[in-house]
């Protein structure tokens, strides 16, 4: 019974049209992270690393050649472990900037507590290289004699050295893509910006893609007018979904969800939903709701009963497959 009472609450919040910020339901071109990845040695564990390894052994090899020294024989230490070092790249990072560093065990390393992170380039997309990382490693949440921490990380353990040139301030024009496409919504993207800015300067190509042209008195102050635009609020519309994951009994329905004329009958459950209101019988119980057309009063009505998540997936199904139901079901 709680069950179906949480699934009524989530759909009232999402029946009606959000406001949301433009910010937060856009993404502008050229404003992103950019992933890097670096290959590295991990040094100062306490017996816990790969033990040897053709790439550890090689890697160990090449290190010494660097720092001048040229041993004979192959390096074997149960002290170092290859990692991988990933971090983000920020819209706009700067040469000296700090970032976050994961880093992550290749090999056999039991555990990387304890360890220092040799000098690593992080390199990105393109090949070039963006940023070095190194330092000490922290292994945080793990309860006291855990030994099988393979992965760790560095706070503000990696330098920015290369920028991604992103001359944003002489830009002539922006163009911004919904997170979730929809003409409606795009639609009142557009409308919005020219109400605002007193012209005809954002156009929709697509449900997902909005440009905006720099109006005159916004050049090289494109900074300025993304701040002001970011800040309009737009009412978004949602598709008409219900999200069911059959595993965990979960149900999440979104977006303006209604049902035709249909009468439901479920093992001692009989129901039935018209244009003057809707009955719902159980053996001992007769309930009466006036008008009921959307699916929100469907799930209050069910669960006045305790209706069970495995009744309500098998109703919504028969819904759909008869054409009462008019939403989207996505199992997952």
């Amino acid at each position: 019974m709680h069950f179906i009472y949480a699934i009524f609450i989530l759909f009232i919040s999402t029946t009606s049209l959000a406001s949301n910020r433009l910010k937060d339901i856009v993404d502008i071109k050229g404003v992103r992270d950019n992933p890097l990845v670096g290959y590295g040695l991990v040094i100062g564990l306490n017996g816990t690393g790969d033990g040897g390894g053709e790439i550890t052994n090689n890697s160990l090899k090449k290190m010494f050649q660097t720092l001048g020294l040229d041993p004979v024989q192959e390096v074997s230490s149960n002290n170092v472990a290859a990692v991988i070092v990933t971090a983000k790249l920020p819209a706009f990072g700067r040469i000296g900037q700090k970032l976050d560093v994961t880093v992550s065990s290749i090999g056999d390393a039991k555990s990387l507590a304890g360890g220092t992170l040799l000098v690593t380039p992080l390199k990105g997309g393109d090949g070039n290289i963006y940023a070095v990382a190194s330092g000490s490693l922290s292994i945080g949440g793990l309860k006291q004699g855990a030994n099988y921490a393979t992965s760790a990380s560095i706070p503000n353990g990696a330098t920015v050295e290369k920028e991604v040139e992103v001359a944003f301030h002489k830009k002539k024009s922006i163009r911004m893509s919904l997170k979730s496409p929809d003409f409606t919504t795009a639609a009142r993207v557009v409308k919005t910006i020219n109400e605002n800015l007193g012209g005809k300067f954002a156009t929709a190509s697509d449900s997902a893609t909005v440009d905006l042209i720099i109006p005159p008195h916004y050049q090289r102050n494109v900074v300025n007018l993304v701040a002001i635009v970011e800040n309009y609020r737009v009412n978004q519309d949602n598709k008409a979904k219900i999200i069911i994951n059959e595993k965990t009994g979960t149900i999440v329905a979104g977006g303006d969800i209604r049902l035709n004329q249909v009468a439901i009958s479920h093992g001692d459950l009989m129901l039935e939903i018209g244009n003057d209101g809707e009955k719902l019988n159980k053996p001992g119980s007769l309930f009466l709701v006036e008008k009921k057309t959307t699916l929100k009063d469907l799930v209050n009505a069910l669960n006045a009963i305790g209706t069970s998540s495995e009744d309500l997936i098998s109703i919504f199904q028969a819904l759909k497959r008869n054409g009462a139901l008019f939403a989207e079901l996505e199992f997952i």
